[in-house]
């Protein structure tokens, strides 16, 4: 039975001798227990970042006593397993150094029995400096090898296996955190030390073919250990024998309930259990078929991931780390910020290789919400070594990670890292001497695809993202024929939206659009006295160079300056959900061509400006709102074109569906033009066009108004609002919007109406909690019942409403 070594723990500074015996909570990390001491400030207010940054330059010890029996001790291994161990370490046992840990992505395991004494016992983990480190191996590397940057605040974090964004990135603090972020315990072995638990599945027409192996180490002069495996209520008894490595089984189950993505049916996840040895394992296992498929046609190569035999329109965002203080990171807010993904018609997270392997609760919440995960391996933006001792400690670390995460069904892809092929094009060294670092990137990625393909062969190893397949090293960005797709040319290289028309990506992985966050949020970070996009405040929290310069120049394309810095947050995330709406309604009405949307970001790691639709409270951004109806199962799209605009009806459901409504020509002062009645039988995975407007007509009348699409299927009401002109162009009225807040049944509703229509309608509430729907086009006909999801009163929800709409923002 292990012994747990979590909870509390003191903390002492190796350079500072004032700052001892600090207490520090592990798991958990350095600058945590310094904020909650007061010894450091809240590294997010304001301009504090810089304050902090002492921290990591200096060494720390963590240390605590545990008392140990006799029967305790009576074992032939005491393993000291640390998850997430960040990162370079020194462990002591009772003085004496047990080990020396220098990698952050691998469970460190070390048997320290001969230490340990019956009684109390003492045990240090010293934390060394992570940028010394770097600096050291970076020097003794047979030639440069360029870092990140301009993302990384801290030279040479690539030689490093850590958390690449600790050291700042241009959505992220700079804060190089040190600690234990995942469990610590003692481990006693008898018999046989557990390395881990694998299975595989073998699919026929009616029936799959479970495998179940267990992994072991037999102990030196200890007897036979007996291991029980149970699945779907079915158990096997077995003597392992010593002088093997593993031991397998063989479970059928007839007519098997299937694990679906989200939107394509439900996630069925069946109980595995091993016993061996005093130690349990448990799993749930999901049973599926899984591929992807990247097959020539008229094209070029697909880019489809099938699940169960059905294709699949993968539909997401790009994850980071959920916080730059790892002591914050808590099942809970997985849960939140996962379950958000899912209520905004999500079915894949891409977890992005400049983060963290996430931990366990990550992906069990994926496989029970029907999340696909597009796997990173932890390389992002830089260069990285090839030297053999590099390379064998990023394969023990992939070896691992793979081995850890390989039964998860949400489980879709190995992908090597992120951009690391781009970035062979960004650095001088690299540029002037490509085919030398082109050798380098493909010696590391080749070790890479090696192992997950000794350790995963059922799952498809992708070399990089962007990239466009095995041994491709040149520009994946831009290709519409073939692989994955990065497209930053509207936000990096300043194009209209427009732009994000002109390509048809096979699989768009990243592409994205900043916006401001919030006013609710704003208050938790800049004292209001820097209520100012410009103020120092605020500007510390815009890691991107450029970033606020981008935002207001986009506002004078598109939109009338907004009044006042309210409406400047406001308009700024109407601005990014019409980026982001605008590229992924177009891809999505061509499918089959595209079977892959994920925008860059789903979350925030500390309150800043950035790309997510989530902001670090946990707050839906406007954006949110947006990606709920244009991720969708049905969803109809306004399509422009040479010849006019289309209307697409896309259907993304193994389900039929029936879509009634119309689609209405209607004026800024709400006059219909124009009214033509839709009514569509969609199959399952079908895109059709339904209506249509030619372009001469619409030149001639273009000024007039704007085109709303209503439509009901079963409970659902599908709508989706079409602008001729830029918002700046079009000359919207005063809307004469009203709202009361309403009680029914116990639930909070918010009813609003107009007499004119109103664009853009955004409901804010001060407090936690968010509504079922925001950000919408508001017309006379159809009023507007909004649910609020939160913990407010009838009397805080109303003092802390406000509602924005597109006219308010820039008229007085």
């Amino acid at each position: 039975m292990a012994i747990s070594l979590n909870g509390q723990w003191l903390l002492t500074c190796v350079q500072r001798s004032s700052i001892s015996d600090i207490p520090v909570s592990l798991p958990g990390d350095v600058h945590s227990a310094l904020l909650s001491a007061g010894i450091i400030c809240d590294p997010y207010w304001a301009i504090n970042e810089a304050k902090v940054q002492w921290v990591s330059q200096c060494d720390w010890v963590v240390y605590r006593s545990f008392e140990l029996t006799a029967d305790e001790l009576a074992c032939n291994a005491m393993d000291l397993v640390l998850d997430n161990l960040d990162t370079v370490a020194e462990i002591r046992i009772n003085g004496h150094t047990v080990a020396d840990f220098s990698n952050m992505f691998l469970r460190h395991k070390v048997d320290i029995l001969p230490c340990l004494l019956v009684g109390v016992n003492r045990i240090e983990i010293v934390l060394h400096r992570a940028d010394l480190a770097a600096q050291s191996r970076a020097e003794k590397l047979p030639f440069p090898v360029p870092w990140a940057e301009g993302n990384n605040q801290i030279p040479h974090m690539n030689t490093i296996r850590k958390t690449q964004c600790h050291a700042g990135w241009d959505w992220g603090i700079c804060l190089s955190v040190m600690g234990v972020y995942g469990d610590i315990e003692l481990q006693p072995i008898q018999h046989v030390r557990i390395s881990h638990v694998s299975t595989r599945q073998k699919w026929q027409e009616w029936r799959c073919e479970v495998e179940v192996t267990v992994h072991y180490e037999a102990v030196a002069n200890s007897g036979l250990a007996s291991v029980s495996v149970t699945f779907d209520d079915q158990t096997y008894h077995l003597t392992l024998d010593r002088t093997a490595k593993q031991a397998t089984v063989l479970f059928r189950i007839d007519h098997p309930k299937r694990w679906w993505p989200a939107g394509y049916g439900k996630q069925r996840l069946y109980e595995l259990e091993v016993i061996a040895d005093g130690h349990q394992i448990h799993k749930k296992i999901g049973l599926r078929k899984l591929e992807l498929c990247t097959d020539d046609d008229d094209i070029g190569q697909s880019m489809v991931f099938k699940v169960n035999d059905v294709p699949i329109s993968a539909k997401g965002a790009n994850w980071i780390p959920m916080d730059a203080l790892p002591s914050r990171m808590n099942n809970q807010r997985y849960r939140q910020l996962l379950e958000d993904a899912v209520a905004a018609n999500m079915n894949m997270l891409r977890v992005w290789g400049g983060g963290m392997y996430e931990k366990d609760i990550f992906y069990q919440l994926c496989d029970e919400l029907g999340l696909l995960v597009w796997q990173d391996l932890m390389f992002a933006c830089a260069l990285y070594p090839a030297t053999p001792d590099f390379i064998a400690e990023v394969q023990e670390e992939v070896q691992w990670q793979v081995r850890r995460l390989k039964d998860h069904p949400s489980l879709a892809l190995w992908c090597g890292d992120n951009e690391v092929i781009g970035a062979i094009g960004w650095y001088p060294e690299s540029r002037q001497n490509r085919e030398k670092y082109v050798v380098n990137y493909e010696r590391l990625n080749r070790a890479l695809a090696e192992v997950v393909n000794i350790e995963d062969p059922a799952r498809r190893f992708w070399a990089s993202s962007p990239c466009n397949g095995e041994l491709d090293f040149g520009d994946a960005w831009h290709d519409d024929r073939r692989g994955d797709m990065h497209y930053w040319d509207v936000w990096h290289s300043g194009k209209d939206l427009d732009a994000y028309r002109k390509v048809k990506p096979r699989f768009c992985s990243e592409f994205g659009f900043q916006s401001w966050p919030s006013l609710p949020s704003v208050r938790t970070f800049v004292p209001e006295k820097d209520w100012n996009i410009t103020s120092p405040s605020f500007e510390s929290h815009q890691k991107n160079s450029r970033g606020n310069s981008i935002i207001t120049e986009m506002f004078t394309r598109y939109f009338r300056f907004p009044i006042g810095f309210a409406n400047m947050l406001y308009l700024s995330q109407v601005q990014q959900a019409l980026a982001i709406k605008t590229a992924s309604e177009f891809w999505r009405a061509h499918k089959p061509v595209n079977r892959g949307i994920l925008y860059w970001q789903l979350n925030d790691c500390w309150p800043v400006s950035s790309w997510s639709s989530l902001e670090y409270s946990g707050r839906w951004k406007q954006l949110h709102y947006h990606v709920r109806r244009f991720f969708a199962p049905q969803l109809a799209a306004f399509v422009p074109n040479d010849k006019g605009i289309d209307l697409h009806l896309i259907n993304d459901s193994r389900k039929s569906a029936e879509l009634k409504g119309e689609v209405v020509w209607q004026s800024w002062q709400g006059e219909i033009l124009y009214r033509e009645p839709v009514n569509t039988y969609l199959e399952p995975d079908e895109n059709v066009v339904t209506w249509q407007w030619l372009a001469e007509d619409l030149e001639r009348h273009e000024a007039d108004g704007f085109f709303h699409v209503h439509l009901t299927s079963g409970q659902e009401v599908i709508e989706n609002t079409y602008l001729p002109l830029r918002p700046k162009q079009c000359e919207l009225v005063e809307p004469d919007l009203r709202y009361e807040v309403a009680e029914i049944h116990g639930q909070l509703f918010v009813m609003l109406s107009c007499s004119k229509p109103a664009f853009f309608v955004h409901l804010e509430y001060a407090g936690d909690g968010r509504f079922d729907n925001s950000s919408f086009t508001l017309v006379p006909e159809h009023q507007k019942q909004v649910k609020y999801l939160g913990p407010a009163t009838y009397d805080e929800l109303v003092a802390g409403l406000t509602i924005y709409h597109l006219y308010q923002s820039y008229q007085a």
